[in-house]
């Protein structure tokens, strides 16, 4: 039999294979909330401008109330038959109320109807995201004021570098993440326009009141042109890139903390919360859910790439490829989700090892830099014959496995007769760390200053949501 929702243009119904590859209520059902949201707003404008009767607004408001009250119980049934999302609720509503129902889509579209419900849940979800990146900096924050004052090695190409604490290293990671709510929050804006009334393509004959319709869903205005609003997904392309960029910040930490934990480094302990075992080899403690969060990050990159590939070759305006947006979007953004949970639980329970990390510290010349400093401040030398001694000195000290600080000053002078004994100050790991105090540096007085401010905007922000 035909789609009766498609109208009397067609005698009978798809093939099979044709249902199979058309229908999308197997995913799209996740926009019902969304769907009926919009569907309640376009009765009520309908209402307000005349178009509809006020009997036949009550009816359609009052029947999806109770659409929307059976898929919140469960007790609603979705039907492959109906495709997508829209046409269920509204064949529900038809059941429900009669002919009035079939009045809802006037002056409107599926085309226009798609975009405004992937648009609400694109804005709905990327709200909840913006809240728990807000957490997960929290959590780094309130670690990072505990640990301003713990040493640890700082790493360029994954060897040591330069003393540095635990607490500034965290906080590196809230700067990152308040990049990613900055962009989040730009896309957010330039996505909040709503294109319902956009209907097919070309607008409607219907003297409709697009600005009451955008008002009452939260957007800031209407869409401009009919033909971009239904073809636009560059909101959902923005969030993704958003989300990408996102995912990948989390992998970072994420690939941290698989290190930290290893036996090599033991920086870090994580509970069983968020570690599993082996099975065959009983002594492991797998940091399998900092792997997931790294492993997921491909997941996200993949959908915003699948979305750029869907879109680049579509003329205007709407075509059914758009509907491969939907899978990708959601599984993207409820995978970050999940990892943004992980992440910020992860930071809550690991605890670091402050003796391996300070020890750690001391290896590998990490002073190095604080002697060749030492040599342009106090003996007034040029950087590059600074950086040539302390090189001298350096394969010296490792010739013989020693410490820079185990190094007499005698063998000192033998390179550069200028040393004093003055030098010995600059080449613990302490003092190293609190000489950094130019502005961003990793001094714990900064550190501490930093977590303090990133605390008080971050639960300020809090408690006025």
């Amino acid at each position: 039999m035909s789609n009766r929702m498609w109208g009397g243009r067609f005698a009978t119904g798809p093939d099979a294979i044709m249902e199979e590859i058309n229908a999308s209520i197997g995913f799209d059902q996740k926009l019902w909330r969304q769907d009926i949201r919009a569907s309640l707003a376009h009765a009520a404008m309908l209402g307000r401008t005349g178009i509809l009767t006020s009997e036949d607004v009550q009816a359609i408001t009052d029947g999806l109330k109770a659409v929307e009250a059976e898929i919140e119980s469960g007790g609603f049934t979705f039907s492959r038959a109906l495709e997508d999302i829209h046409m269920n609720v509204e064949s529900r509503l038809r059941e429900l109320i009669g002919p009035a129902a079939g009045r809802l889509h006037t002056a409107r579209s599926r085309n226009d109807q798609v975009a405004t419900d992937m648009r609400l849940w694109v804005r709905d979800t990327a709200d909840l995201i913006d809240q728990q990146i807000a957490d997960v900096q929290l959590a780094l924050a309130g670690k990072a004021a505990e640990h301003a004052g713990s040493v640890m090695p700082g790493f360029t190409h994954l060897q040591s570098a330069q003393p540095v604490t635990f607490g500034h290293h965290l906080l590196a990671y809230v700067e990152m993440l308040a990049r990613d709510r900055g962009r989040f929050a730009d896309a957010r804006r330039r996505m909040n326009e709503c294109p319902l009334g956009a209907a097919a393509l070309a607008g409607t004959s219907f003297p409709i009141d697009r600005h009451a319709t955008a008002a009452a869903l939260g957007f800031s205005r209407p869409t401009a042109n009919s033909l971009d609003s239904v073809s636009d997904r560059d909101f959902a392309l923005e969030m993704l890139s958003a989300a990408s960029i996102t995912a990948m910040h989390l992998s970072r930490f994420a690939e941290e903390i698989v290190l930290w934990t290893t036996p090599q480094f033991g920086f870090v302990r994580l509970s069983d919360k968020f570690t599993t075992g082996s099975s065959i080899m009983p002594q492991k403690r797998n940091p399998d859910a900092a792997e997931l969060v790294r492993g997921k990050a491909g997941r996200v990159f993949g959908a915003l790439q699948g979305l750029l590939t869907m879109m680049k070759g579509l003329p205007l305006t709407y075509s059914k490829d758009m509907q491969e947006d939907k899978e990708g979007v959601f599984d993207a953004l409820q995978t970050l989700s999940l990892c943004l949970a992980a992440i910020g639980g992860m930071v809550r329970d690991m605890e670091p090892d402050t003796k391996a990390m300070r020890k750690a510290a001391g290896l590998g010349y990490a002073t190095a830099t604080d002697l060749a400093d030492w040599l342009v401040r106090v003996l007034k030398m040029p950087f590059r014959d600074a950086h040539h001694v302390t090189g001298k000195l350096v394969g010296l000290a490792s010739s013989r496995n020693v410490g820079l600080e185990k190094l007499s000053l005698e063998e000192m002078q033998a390179v550069e007769p200028a040393i004093t004994e003055e030098v010995f100050a600059v080449l613990g790991v302490e003092r190293s760390v609190k000489s950094r105090t130019s502005h961003g540096g990793t001094a714990p007085a900064l550190v501490r200053r930093e977590a303090a401010r990133w605390l008080k905007s971050l639960r300020k922000e809090a408690a006025a949501d």
